[in-house]
């Protein structure tokens, strides 16, 4: 969450040339440093492991940069397992300090731009006085960590290499998560988020942390089924389209003319989710669209009845005034007005090519989205074998407005669901009932 951030401190130096952290990592954004874990001697030095603002993933040990990537990170549809081996008794040079992304040494495919190991048996900052997880420090306060979390370890004392906390699915190939590794963590060792969003420490050693800031959220989304979120990468104007909450929530910041699109599209399947018009500055000027691949950024920025982008961009926007339009401006019919602290509902059947559109537990139009192919109150999509997205835009020139899109974690920005509604699929938590034969927009929905 947004300036929250973990510490303990008042700790008992541990072993300061021997650990293992390892986790798994989803970002929000893109071109900001977003820390992981830092420890400091408690003055000048600052050891830690980040993603840079360069999208590289830097590792400072003894107060220099020992390891910086050459590749870039900057998937945010998914989760990076990050995992950090020290050991500098090691005699070779280069096995004293190891990073492994996604299971395999970083070595062996990117190698390293910063190359910097230290000398045989030098020790280090992390794990000499306090943990901070997830921010700077204290006194600086930044560099938050805009994203997810995942079972998060550290041992102290023991170096291991990143097979002891996943393995290689034999079937699909994918790195998974180990939920039950078998390491020593050490009097200082530690394992948070194991599948909550308790600072509780797991590893039986009792090492819990503290919360600070706004408090960390609850979700869903997890490295073995990952849900939707809002898109950076594919906004209009990057700094018109601030995601915060696991990008689950978006900001316009340089007065509106903003549009951005969820990271998961589909064009097969029927999918639910939610979407809560928070707060416009202005008014009647936002717009909930599903659009294509090829224009979903540009058509949630620019859709209204007067300015449609084009049939060569297929989309249905849904306006303000309660209107859905198709394409260059075809009206789909009235499906009722919203307005701020409203519930949007859409139900998006690809397999027949047509979209409901309610708000607050009420399909609009006397939509029916069990109806198949019958499409009983439905707006009808175009036909074309491109990925349907969700998009959100505000076409005001000198307001903003906040939007929260819940895809299934079951919250709206840091606000859990007032009464989860019915869900036979068993994946996702949303505010109102999903329909029969629908699901979340999240990997395992988008394989059933």
């Amino acid at each position: 969450m947004p300036n929250t951030y973990l510490k303990r401190t008042g700790i008992s130096s541990g072993n300061q040339k021997k650990w293992t952290f390892s986790g798994w990592f989803k970002k929000s954004r893109n071109g900001s440093e977003l820390r992981l874990i830092t420890s400091s001697d408690n003055s000048s030095y600052d050891d830690n492991i980040r993603f840079a603002s360069d999208d590289t993933i830097k590792v400072i040990y003894n107060n220099a940069t020992v390891i910086g990537t050459n590749r870039k990170f900057r998937d945010i549809t998914g989760y990076y397992h990050i995992c950090v081996k020290v050991d500098t008794d090691q005699s070779t040079a280069n096995d004293r300090i190891v990073l492994y992304i996604n299971g395999v040494d970083e070595r062996t495919v990117g190698g390293y731009a910063d190359d910097s190991m230290p000398n045989q048996g030098v020790t280090g900052y992390i794990n000499y006085n306090a943990f901070y997880i997830g921010v700077t420090n204290p006194s600086a306060n930044s560099n938050h960590f805009n994203g997810i979390m995942s079972h998060v370890h550290f041992t102290d004392g023991y170096a291991y290499t990143a097979s002891s906390f996943g393995s290689t699915n034999s079937a699909t190939g994918e790195w998974e998560i180990n939920v039950a590794p078998s390491v020593t963590y050490g009097s200082n060792g530690v394992w948070l988020f194991k599948n909550d969003n308790a600072v509780t420490d797991r590893s039986g050693q009792g090492n819990n942390f503290t919360s600070v800031g706004a408090g960390v959220t609850l979700t869903q989304c997890s490295p073995s089924n990952v849900f939707s979120t809002l898109d950076f990468n594919n906004a209009t104007t990057s700094a018109a389209f601030f995601l915060e909450y696991g990008a689950t929530q978006v900001t316009t910041s340089d007065g509106g003319q903003f549009g951005g699109s969820s990271n998961l599209g589909a064009n097969t399947g029927k999918y639910y989710f939610e979407i809560k018009f928070v707060s416009e500055t202005g008014s009647n000027y936002g717009n909930i669209s599903l659009s294509s691949s090829s224009n979903a950024r540009e058509s949630a920025r620019t859709n209204q009845h007067s300015n449609q982008v084009g049939a060569a961009y297929p989309n249905l926007c849904y306006e303000f005034d309660g209107n859905v339009y198709k394409d260059s401006g075809n009206s789909q019919g009235s499906f009722g007005t919203f307005g701020t602290g409203d519930i949007i509902m859409i139900a998006m059947d690809l397999d027949n090519q047509k979209a409901y559109f309610g708000k607050n537990g009420t399909w609009g139009n006397s939509g029916d989205p069990t109806s198949g192919s019958t499409g009983t109150g439905a707006a009808t999509l175009s036909a074309n074998n491109d990925f349907w997205h969700l998009a959100l835009g505000d076409r005001n020139s000198s307001g903003t407005a906040v939007y929260q899109v819940n895809f299934g974690n079951g919250y709206f920005g840091t606000t859990a669901v007032s009464s989860a509604g019915t869900n036979a699929s068993g994946n996702g938590i949303f505010e109102y009932n999903v329909p029969a034969g629908y699901t979340a927009l999240s990997t395992k929905g988008l394989n059933l």
